[in-house]
């Protein structure tokens, strides 16, 4: 049988979960997510976990948060002023905002703190900081 290499472009199905068991994305249900390994689709320890397996293979990669989304960047949250905030957007937190960047870049981020002067926003991906586990199986290399 035919093992990934770099290059390779496959075709797989994945449960992501939390260390903890809290699945947090699924292809079940859906076409298999195709990708070329190694050309930074996916984050890195899922491209490195492909090397190696061969069609029909099924494993569980045990992904570092530094191969995963990184560590937390604490200069990823900024407060901003609530006046600077329209009205109509809502404040609560957990709700996902976008916001531009000076070079016109749409940036997703999250409400995490709101009081009477400020609003804080986290830009960090929602799982950055997270060791994650996926159980992939690989359906096929093209």
């Amino acid at each position: 049988m035919t093992a990934v290499k770099n290059g390779d472009t496959v075709r797989i199905h994945y449960t992501g979960k939390l260390t903890d068991g809290t699945v947090f994305d699924s292809s079940e249900g859906r076409d298999p997510l195709e990708f070329t390994v190694g050309a930074g689709h996916v984050i890195k320890g899922m491209d490195d976990g492909m090397l190696e397996m061969a069609e029909g293979d099924s494993k569980t990669l045990e992904i570092a948060c530094e191969d995963a989304y990184g560590p937390i960047n604490p200069s990823a949250r900024q407060a901003v002023p609530r006046e600077g905030i329209p009205e109509d957007i809502p404040l609560e937190i957990g709700t996902m905002l976008q916001m531009q960047t000076p070079e016109g870049q749409v940036l997703p981020v999250t409400v995490v703190e709101v009081d009477e002067a400020n609003v804080t926003l986290d830009a960090n991906h929602r799982l950055a900081g997270q060791d994650l586990v996926f159980d992939v199986e690989l359906v096929a290399i093209a």
